[in-house]
């Protein structure tokens, strides 16, 4: 009887020792360096990440569809772990879509971080352009129009974050009036069906590198929400 007990204690122990898992994806022209500062954060309070680094200039949405699916497909965890995801800005994007298309066993929870969801004036204002010729078409993907590649993928089914930046400069007024990030305003952030969104005085560029945003990321994924006081 003693010895059965320790087993069950051992058992319920390694248990709950399993970290859970979490993909990090980059954004657009970034890389492994880049995102490390984000995933090491999560990392360090107790999750197992797995940082996605992909191809996103001169390829088109759909190449960078069938790199990173191999490479999740390939790396994701065969036990009952339970698999989170974290992108930012495209990486967002391209986590939407992958999740679109493939089933997940033990889904846990998804951190959106300044993602296009409705897609960006910003690309719209390149479209067709050397501009594209230079760094390919997927820029040109990321459009407001219908049939853009965030446009084409369908609302989320699983619990979803979103973290959005509003900056304080009207430099770019002329061609991103109102609230945005500095390249993605704050409306084309929105989904459906979303779990908690938290909008935060923060530009585009620098929010992958930030404590709080980190911060912020690590609360949904432990709680499925957002924390509106938090230590920077």
């Amino acid at each position: 009887m003693f010895i059965i007990l320790i087993i069950n204690f051992a058992q319920q122990k390694e248990s709950t020792d399993i970290k859970e898992f979490v993909f990090v994806l980059h954004g657009l022209a970034g890389s492994e360096l880049m995102i490390s500062p984000l995933a090491n954060r999560i990392e360090d309070a107790g999750f197992e990440t797995k940082i996605i680094a992909y191809k996103t200039l001169g390829t088109s949405p759909e190449e960078i569809m069938v790199e990173v699916s191999n490479e999740i497909n390939e790396t994701i965890p065969d036990t009952n772990r339970i698999v989170n995801f974290v992108g930012y800005s495209l990486g967002s994007i391209v986590i939407r879509a992958y999740l679109d298309r493939n089933e997940v066993n033990n889904l846990g929870r998804v951190v959106l971080i300044a993602p296009p969801n409705k897609g960006s004036p910003v690309a719209d204002i390149f479209k067709d352009t050397w501009i594209i010729d230079l760094f390919g078409e997927t820029i040109n993907s990321l459009g407001t129009d219908s049939t853009s590649f965030p446009n084409s993928i369908g609302d989320p089914y699983y619990p979803v974050g979103i973290i959005a930046g509003v900056g304080t400069s009207s430099l770019n007024n002329f061609y991103l009036p109102g609230l945005d990030d500095g390249i993605v305003p704050l409306e084309s952030t929105r989904l459906n069906n979303t779990t908690d969104m938290i909008v935060l005085d923060e530009s585009h560029i620098w929010m992958k590198f930030k404590k709080k945003i980190a911060n912020q990321t690590i609360e949904f994924l432990k709680n499925g929400k957002f924390k509106r006081e938090i230590k920077n």
